[in-house]
This record gives C-alpha cells, sequence and structure tokens, in this order.
C-alpha cells in the first residue's frame, strides 16, 4: 500500500486519530521505569493498545533524538512495532539545500523506513524536491502551524492580499505532480481552515493542536464535514499517551482513543 492508501483506508473506518508518540523519559509511568528500556517497553504498549483505532503514527524525532544514538535505536524500533498497513510519520519538518535534502530523504525514507514526514517549505522547491520523487510517500509540509509563533511569519500579508500560508497551499498544490504532497494545518487555526477549504481542495492534511494546545475535535471535523472531506487525520500525543500515570496506562490511552474516534464517528453519521 502506498501512504495515501493507507491513509483513505483508515479513514474510510472512520478512523481520524493519529497518535503521537513523542515519548518524554521523564514523564513515563513508574512501572514502566523498571524496565529494560522504558522508551521502547511504553511505546510498544501504547501502540498494542491503540493499532486498532489509530489513523497514523507520529514520531517526533525530537524526541528521540535528545538521548542519542539509544533514542535512534528506540526509534528504529518503534516502528517495527507499527502494522504495515498504519501510516507512519516522521514527524522531523526537515527542508535544506539539495545535497542535504537528498540525505535527509534517504534517512526517513530509505533507512527507517517511515511512511511521511513533515516539512518546512521556507528554502523553497529545490529544498523540497528530494522528497517529492518518492511517489508512495506523503510529505506533509508547513502551511499554518497551530502555535501562537504563526503570526510571526506565516500570517504575514502579500502585496497581492493573501497571506504567506496561502501562497505555501498554492505552491503545494503546484508540486503534487506524484499526488504525495499534503499540508500541516493546526487545529487552532479552525477559522482559516474553513475559509480556505476551496484552497485546499484535495490535499491530505495533518491537524495538530487538539488537547494540549487548545484545539477542539469537534470543531475541526465539523469543518470538513460541511466541506464533504475526509482525508486528514488529527494528531494527538499527550492527551493519549499521557492519560493515566498508573500501570494501566495502556488501556487508558485505548479508551482515550476509542472516545475521540467515536466523537468523529457521531458527528459524521
Amino acid at each position: 500500500m502506498t501512504a495515501l492508501e493507507k491513509l483513505i483506508f483508515r479513514n474510510q473506518e472512520n478512523k481520524f486519530i493519529c497518535v503521537g508518540l513523542d515519548t518524554d523519559f521523564k514523564k513515563l509511568p513508574q512501572t514502566v521505569l523498571k524496565e529494560i528500556n522504558p522508551v521502547l517497553e511504553f511505546n510498544r504498549r501504547i501502540i498494542e493498545a491503540t493499532k486498532n483505532q489509530a489513523a497514523a503514527y507520529k514520531l517526533n524525532f525530537a524526541f528521540y533524538e535528545a538521548d542519542g544514538l539509544e533514542g535512534l535505536k528506540n526509534l528504529e524500533k518503534t516502528l517495527k512495532f507499527i502494522p504495515e498497513n498504519i501510516l507512519t510519520i516522521g514527524d522531523a519538518k526537515r527542508g535544506d539545500i539539495g545535497n542535504t535534502s537528498k540525505m535527509y530523504a534517504t534517512s526517513v525514507y530509505d533507512v527507517f523506513g517511515f511512511d511521511a514526514i513533515t516539512l518546512h517549505p521556507y528554502m523553497g522547491f529545490d529544498s523540497l524536491s528530494p522528497f517529492l520523487e518518492y511517489e508512495d510517500k506523503l510529505n506533509f509540509i508547513l502551511a499554518l502551524t497551530s502555535n501562537p509563533g504563526a503570526n510571526d511569519f506565516e500570517k504575514l500579508e502579500l502585496k497581492e492580499g493573501s497571506f504567506v500560508y496561502q501562497k505555501v497551499i498554492q505552491s503545494v498544490k503546484k508540486w503534487n505532480n506524484k499526488n504525495n504532497c499534503g499540508i500541516v494545518f493546526g487545529a487552532t487555526k479552525v477559522e482559516e481552515l474553513n475559509d480556505n477549504m476551496n484552497l485546499i481542495n484535495d490535499l491530505p492534511v495533518l491537524l495538530p493542536g487538539v488537547g494540549a494546545q487548545g484545539g477542539k475535535l469537534e470543531d475541526v471535523v465539523e469543518v470538513f464535514k460541511n466541506n464533504k472531506r475526509k482525508n486528514y487525520f488529527v494528531n494527538v500525543s499527550r492527551g493519549i499517551i499521557y492519560k493515566d500515570s498508573s500501570n494501566d496506562f495502556d488501556k487508558s490511552a485505548y479508551n482515550e482513543i476509542y472516545k475521540l474516534n467515536l466523537t468523529v464517528k457521531n458527528i459524521l453519521s
């Protein structure tokens, strides 16, 4: 299955929640800390508990790179726990000059074997083109992000009256010749999301920001429902994986993602 096929397949099953495996050693339950490899055991149990409900898994590179070589090994081993039919996203926010970008693409896609990656477009098309050569992958390019600092650059108004993030979306549509591009759009920016659905059109959308950052799942789903769109997924990290600090953390994670998917299903029905 291609990355896009994996996303569509899960959406058709009414699975719209992406589990963010932003695993922080300092936040792990005490019972897991007794394990030989606490991070890996925590990830294994979260995946095992949520895999029937997850639309995707997003691994934020920062939380693994912070532990050096052992962290990268944990990232690699974690990917092996995830079923083949579920989308895996390397949240690395890459984007650099051609040769460097080519090495990043090789790392994420050929070495680690992710289905998708997050990219920033600041340096333009040539900084992303090595990733776009992978036809069976998905490249989620930052458009309007969920953080307050999005206002610093992404919402700057251009001379023609549009905003920088809108220019990014227009560019992504031009770059999407191989049907392997999507965008990142913050769930905290629901008004802008609604106003730009025609511009986004059929691009797959990754939406971070629900939960700890203040975004509301119901608001996001309503926008897509009203526009008869389904190829999207909402990332939830802390709200799922750290829902419970007891030894039942995996059961609590399942209950939370089940509840979130049920919320989506009830809105769509």
